[in-house]
C-alpha cells in the first residue's frame, strides 16, 4: 500500500478553496473523472446503507434550466462537471434489503446470514425514525459524500466548490428527482480554477486549534 505524506496531503487542502470562477474551456478528462466516480462510490455511510444517488449533469441545456434555481451562480455553467446529491426519500425495508442481499453477493454468503443486522438497521432507522426524520438522516448522508468528493479532488489536483445555494424544490422539479423516490441534498460544481479568481490566492479563514478542539 502507498501512501501520501502528511506535508503533501495538508499541501493539496490547504490549495484547495470553494473555486468562485472556474476556466470553461478546461475539462476533467474521463480517466480523472471515473476516479472521482470511484471515490464517491467508496464512501462510507451509516450501515453501509448509501441513501442516495449522484447526478452527474454534464449537459449544457439542463445546466441553464438549473441556473435560474441556483440563483444565477456562474458555477454551474463554467465548471466542468456539475454533482447534485441526492438523498433517497421515505428510505424503508427495502432498501435495507436490497443493501444485504448486495452484500450477500458480494461476500458470497446467504442473506440470512444477516439476520441479526437486518433486525438492527431496519429496527433502528426504518422503525424508530417517523418519515421526516429518515429523511433527515438520509440528506445528512449526503454530506460525507460532498466531503469525500471535496477531498479527493482537491488530491488530483482538480478543484469544486461545495454549495447549498439553490432551490431544492426546482432542482428536484426540474431534474425529476420526486419520481425516483430523491430529493436533493446539497451540490457541487467541479472543474478546475480561472486565472482571474482572486479567491485562489486569498488566505485560509480558520479558527485556531485552540478554539476547535476539546480533548477529554
Amino acid at each position: 500500500m502507498s501512501t501520501i505524506n502528511s506535508q503533501q496531503l495538508l499541501e493539496q487542502l490547504n490549495w484547495r478553496y470553494a473555486t468562485k470562477q472556474f476556466d470553461p474551456t478546461r475539462k476533467i478528462s474521463a480517466a480523472d473523472w471515473a476516479t472521482l466516480e470511484s471515490a464517491l462510490q467508496l464512501t462510507p455511510s451509516s450501515g453501509g446503507l448509501q441513501p442516495w444517488k449522484f447526478i452527474v449533469v454534464t449537459d449544457p441545456e439542463m445546466r441553464a434550466k438549473l441556473t435560474p434555481a441556483s440563483y444565477g451562480q456562474a458555477q454551474i455553467n463554467a465548471s466542468s462537471h456539475l454533482v447534485v446529491f441526492a438523498a433517497k426519500t421515505n428510505f424503508g425495508e427495502a432498501d435495507v434489503d436490497a443493501h444485504l442481499a448486495n452484500m450477500a453477493k458480494t461476500q458470497g454468503v446467504s442473506f440470512e446470514a444477516f439476520a441479526q443486522l437486518r433486525a438492527m438497521l431496519v429496527g433502528g432507522i426504518v422503525k424508530s425514525l417517523d418519515e421526516s426524520a429518515r429523511n433527515a438522516w438520509a440528506r445528512n448522508q449526503t454530506y460525507i459524500a460532498l466531503g469525500n468528493l471535496l477531498a479527493s479532488a482537491a488530491l488530483l489536483g482538480i478543484d469544486a466548490c461545495p454549495m447549498e445555494g439553490f432551490d431544492r424544490a426546482q432542482y428536484d422539479e426540474i431534474l425529476g428527482l420526486k419520481a425516483q423516490g430523491l430529493a436533493s441534498a446539497v451540490i457541487a460544481t467541479v472543474g478546475y480554477r480561472a486565472a482571474t479568481d482572486k479567491y485562489a490566492a486569498a488566505p485560509k479563514v480558520r479558527f485556531p486549534k485552540e478554539q476547535l478542539f476539546i480533548t477529554v
